[in-house]
């Protein structure tokens, strides 16, 4: 899946296969305010090392790209099973929460969530995830046009916008229950995987 592709379902979504009522660069914009927003309920799963520095317990975070949230921190890292550290983030600069301040050249294993990405070439979603993509696109565009269409003289009728308002909120709405639905599983697979975890070691990581 690309860009082009995503264009072309949102386009047989909308039934508007020859452009004539949304031009490409419209519809690549709803379809990035769905990614965006799909993003933040469903993210992708993304883990980086960096390494510690001599006596600080700082490390930066600005070479995490499209970062959303530290979900995890693995310090020591490599250990079974793993030591979830605790931690603190703000802004660009994560904090280690440990008594003794590591030494240099220590591995911080990262466990972050991260924006999608669609373009020209590809795109990071997995495939169970493009039709939602596709339906807030399209919801988007839907509303949008009807919006601009009112008390317009359309093609189609002078009621056309009304179907497409209609149309477009039913959409949005079948798309914001998804995301909701996304974001709860999302919290619950963080609860197991790391939150349980960290404080059977007495350890609980601070939200980043």
């Amino acid at each position: 899946m690309d860009l082009a592709e995503m264009r072309g379902r949102v386009r047989a979504d909308l039934r508007d296969p020859s452009a004539e009522r949304w031009d490409d660069e419209t519809l690549d914009r709803h379809i990035g305010r769905a990614v965006a927003e799909l993003s933040l309920a469903a993210p992708r799963e993304a883990t980086a090392e960096l390494m510690t520095t001599s006596g600080s317990r700082d490390l930066p975070l600005a070479g995490l790209g499209d970062r959303v949230s530290i979900e995890a921190v693995e310090y020591p890292a490599g250990r079974y099973p793993p030591v979830f550290a605790p931690f603190s983030a703000w802004g660009d600069t994560m904090s280690l929460l440990v008594d003794g301040a590591p030494a240099a050249g220590e591995a911080v294993l990262v466990r972050y969530s991260a924006m999608h990405r669609l373009d020209e070439e590809d795109t990071s979603l997995p495939e169970a995830l493009h039709d939602l993509v596709a339906t807030g696109a399209a919801a988007y565009a839907a509303i949008e046009w009807a919006a601009y269409a009112t008390n317009r003289i359309n093609t189609g009728g002078d009621d056309v916008w009304r179907r497409y308002l209609s149309w477009g909120q039913d959409r949005l709405a079948s798309f914001s229950r998804a995301l909701a639905k996304h974001g709860r599983e999302r919290r619950l697979k963080s609860r197991r995987l790391y939150v349980a975890a960290a404080a059977s070691l007495g350890a609980r990581p601070v939200e980043g």
